[in-house]
């Protein structure tokens, strides 16, 4: 029977005083030092470890990064999975639990809806469905061989002596028991990946929800055509007679390319909402969703380096959180060969064996997110409980059951239906219901109450993507790279190529759809099977690549791949805008003027680039606004000898965003509805007209408060670079009617120059609030600040002990340098405030003529338990823009070496 409530609260107090004794007490009790320590991994000696063959050295430096060494493959991945237990175990034990849908077994019934979303997507079945269908044999075998070392580790290991947070977790929940690791729990993390990174849906959500306020017109205005001759794409070239595609040069420029426009009417009901708050209610183990999150990466062949080798930088750009994201090591055979398969280092996930990004040997290689849209939302007329309708006729839904097990309550059933595309996310998401009362529809059957919405997505179809992962592991050249990226089937990924022979390429992966009819923007219409996918994929050799560009180098930040006027398979529509990727290449052709060469120090340098490229064209306007008020223009004043720079201490940086924050909610928040805005953001609106009444002015509606309903990291609009792109196209048009809004009396104000004048004023106004009215004190990093949050408890302060127990895990706030579509990508969400919601979540920069010259940094540390001096030691190197020595040869590792542990058979 399940404890009382009062007697789990005291003891969690109980609990918490300890660590605070811990944290903030140098000479703390024996008691409060073990209960805390006795997690930390054993770094030195010798432990026996069951099932392994031969002695396994782990050898770490002083940042606690291991590198192991071994005489097979299987013990080398069984070493991973118990060193990695060792410093991570409560992490991978709860992003487990959340990719099975199982999180109310640890936490509670408040957990109850999203795992009944994340059952009814069914990552969990999906990924075990490849385990037992889909992957090689030897990729079976190391993943069981990593999975016999996480419970190696397990089986010596309980409560606080596994972690901290089962200590915590015991005070509340004792009942609860990690259960052994199984191979299935590493393949699902592979759908959380693909769940972050998986293309458009949000915006094709965001468009139908725009639909119950917005003409066709309208929306495509927020939605711009992407800026081919602008920003360029990552490659040009074509698809042959024989189906393969065939590149056609070096740096990469096209033609202007169209919108799409919408189809269809805006209906006048709401059923979308739904969705979008059960997306946003999902633990976002990468970071947020959504257009204005991506990643840089790039390559520059040897003719243009200074060490006359390739070299190679990548950062991708995920949520911040503690523990951190990533996991740094090295995973080395002592003589490579038919037992004993791999010499790699890098950076992978915590309960996932192999690297994921980084080099082996002879080759290195990096990722960025391919934007391709694997997503498509079904509006579907459900006509019972039992079937929906399909060209006229009743069609049944294919149904299961799931139990939701859920720790000091009573278990609950859920009735999963599936359609023909894939499952009905809408029976568990408001948000998608909204999506089905708002969605644009023609010719439609009768809409009612709204229809359902079905979820069809690449991830939920069996792939090979763990074959891929240690295929890049041991890859020795340009065809073995290929040979894996052909296998990445979930998320699709820009991957770039580097090798020690001087070659650099470029390749796109994944399972790409292609659609019988539509072209994704919007949700498609269920009851009409001409809309949906092809049996087939786009074959692999049509996916678009570069090998040696005449250019010598080669740029992915989540710009357009190709140009769709010579390349005809659509793999999306909805790029990202190319910022990011055009300021990368123009710092690497600026340094390649006259003869010059790119260093190492000059990859690190480009990846801290914080440019606001946005404001090189809006500060010059600003500038002509005319501002009368002293107190306005000592601001505005900010912005005459500002470079642009977004550093922590730019007075102008901190105005100049605020600025750009108020024209965004006067052009863009305040015409929104609800459900796009943040929860908070409240406006007073007038009502609709009671149609009833004479349509004069003697019966006004009168004026409610109307707040928005989304999560704020969600809200629009965000001021990513696609609402750079919208402003940018808005400023030549000084009359539109976007420029029209409501002032701070509530009067209605129109045109640009007043616009801009109104947001000057009201930026003023806000930093005051915010800084101080003393401007000398300002500082963009007071305002851009970064709290690394540990994440597996939880978001929930409703009582004093969970606040407690967040601000002990929890670490900063750091002030931070850069902005959302700058280069050094710390982003921040416009509609919700200026916190930092998503990071270069890690930097690398491989030198190919010496692979112990390479550098690497990651944000917070190697181990997962708070207090270790592991668990956030690079975060201030990291702020600082340092990277730390990447130790690579044995020699190299030997005298970076601080503790070395023998894993010895058990």
């Amino acid at each position: 029977m399940p404890r009382s409530k009062r007697f789990r609260r005291a003891r969690l107090f109980v609990l918490v005083l300890v660590v605070l004794l811990i944290a903030g007490t140098a000479g703390a009790g024996f008691f409060a030092v073990h209960t805390v320590r006795s997690s930390f991994p054993v770094v030195e000696g010798s432990v026996k470890v069951a099932g392994m063959t031969a002695p396994v050295d782990v050898k770490r430096d002083a940042n606690g990064i291991p590198q192991l060494y071994a005489d097979s493959s299987e013990d080398l991945f069984r070493a991973q999975g118990y060193v990695q237990a060792q410093d991570r175990f409560w992490e991978m034990d709860v992003r487990r639990h959340i990719t099975a849908g199982r999180l109310s077994e640890m936490f509670g019934s408040g957990q109850v809806e999203t795992d009944s979303f994340l059952r009814t997507m069914g990552w969990r079945r999906v990924a075990q469905e490849e385990y037992d269908s889909k992957l090689a044999e030897d990729t079976k075998k190391y993943l069981q061989a990593y999975s016999d070392g996480v419970n190696a580790w397990l089986s010596e290991h309980s409560g606080s002596s596994a972690s901290l947070e089962y200590g915590l977790l015991g005070a509340v929940n004792g009942d609860y028991k990690p259960e052994p690791w199984n191979p299935v729990d590493s393949v699902a993390w592979l759908k959380a990946m693909a769940w972050n990174l998986s293309g458009n849906m949000q915006e094709e959500i965001d468009r139908s929800l725009l639909a119950q306020d917005f003409g066709p017109e309208k929306i495509d205005q927020l939605y711009p055509a992407y800026p081919y001759e602008r920003n360029g794409t990552i490659v040009t070239g074509a698809v042959g007679t024989d189906g393969a595609f065939r590149p056609s040069g070096g740096s990469a420029t096209a033609a202007q390319g169209t919108a799409s426009t919408v189809q269809g009417r805006a209906a006048t009901e709401s059923l979308l909402k739904g969705v979008a708050d059960r997306i946003g209610a999902v633990p976002q183990l990468l970071g947020r969703q959504g257009q204005g999150i991506g990643s840089n990466s790039w390559v520059v062949s040897g003719e243009h380096t200074t060490t006359r080798k390739p070299l190679m930088a990548n950062d991708p750009h995920l949520g911040p959180s503690m523990p951190s994201t990533w996991y740094q090591m090295g995973l080395h055979c002592r003589n490579v060969g038919a037992a004993c398969q791999f010499d790699t280092a890098g950076f992978t996930f915590a309960g996932l064996p192999g690297v994921v990004i980084g080099h082996n040997q002879n080759i290195s290689w990096g990722f960025t997110n391919l934007g391709a849209d694997v997503t498509d939302l079904y509006l579907e007329k459900v006509t019972s409980p039992d079937t929906y309708l399909v060209d006229g006729k009743q069609k049944n839904f294919e149904t299961r059951k799931e139990t939701i097990k859920v720790a000091g309550g009573e278990d609950r059933t859920i009735v999963v239906r599936t359609t023909d595309r894939g499952p009905l996310i809408s029976d568990k998401s408001t948000e998608e219901q909204n999506v089905g009362k708002y969605a644009p529809a023609d010719n439609a059957p009768d809409r009612a109450a709204g229809y359902g919405v079905a979820l069809q997505w690449t991830a939920l179809i069996p792939g090979k993507t763990m074959d891929a992962v240690f295929k890049l592991d041991r890859a020795a050249d340009w065809d073995g790279f290929r040979a894996a990226a052909a296998d990445f089937a979930v998320p699709a990924q820009n991957l770039i190529y580097a090798d020690t022979k001087g070659n650099i390429g470029y390749q796109a992966p994944g399972m790409i759809p292609q659609r019988t009819k539509g072209d994704g923007r919007y949700p498609a219409p269920g009851w009409d099977s001409s809309y949906g996918w092809n049996k087939e994929f786009l074959p692999f050799k049509a996916l678009p690549y570069s090998w040696n560009p005449v250019s010598g180098y080669i740029v992915t930040a989540n710009q357009a791949v190709v140009d769709p006027n010579s390349y005809k398979p659509l793999l999306t529509k909805d790029w990202e805008y190319g910022t990011r990727a055009k300021e990368i290449e123009t710092q690497i052709t600026d340094r390649l003027k006259n003869g010059g060469k790119i260093s190492p120090d000059d990859m690190r340098d480009i990846q801290l680039d914080n440019t606001s490229v946005m404001a090189r064209t809006l500060v010059p306007l600003l500038l002509k606004v005319r501002i009368d008020d002293p107190y306005v223009r000592e601001a505005q004043d900010l912005l005459k000898d500002w470079n642009f720079h977004q550093d922590a201490d730019s007075a102008a940086a901190a105005y100049y965003n605020a600025v750009w924050r108020q024209l965004l909610t006067l052009a863009f928040g305040q015409k929104f509805p609800a459900d796009l805005r943040a929860e908070g953001d409240c406006l007073l609106v007038r009502q609709k007209r009671d149609s009833t009444l004479p349509d004069d002015d003697l019966n006004p509606a009168p004026p409610v408060t109307v707040c928005g309903t989304r999560d704020p990291g969600q809200a629009q609009p965000d001021g990513g670079d696609r609402w750079t792109e919208v402003v940018r196209g808005l400023l030549t048009q000084p009359e539109s009617p976007w420029w029209e809004y409501k002032d701070a009396n509530h009067q209605a104000q129109k045109g640009l120059g007043n616009l801009l004048a109104e947001s000057l004023k009201n930026a003023r106004q806000e930093l005051t609030a915010k800084l101080g009215k003393d401007i000398a004190t300002w500082s963009w990093g007071r305002l851009h600040t970064l709290t690394l949050t540990e994440q597996t408890l939880g978001k929930d302060d409703s009582s004093i002990a969970s606040g407690l127990v967040h601000k002990l895990l929890n670490r900063g706030p750091y002030q931070l340098s850069g902005g959302t579509a700058a280069v050094n990508a710390a982003g921040w969400n416009a509609a919700a405030g200026y916190q930092v919601d998503w990071v270069p979540s890690m930097r690398m920069v491989v030198d190919l003529s010496d692979f112990n010259a390479s550098r690497w940094i990651n944000v917070g540390g190697a181990s997962g338990h708070a207090f270790h001096e592991n668990y956030n030691d690079q975060t201030e190197l990291w702020v600082k823009g340092e990277l730390l020595p990447w130790a690579w040869s044995p020699e190299a590792v030997e005298q970076a070496t601080r503790h070395k542990l023998v894993l010895t058979r058990g």
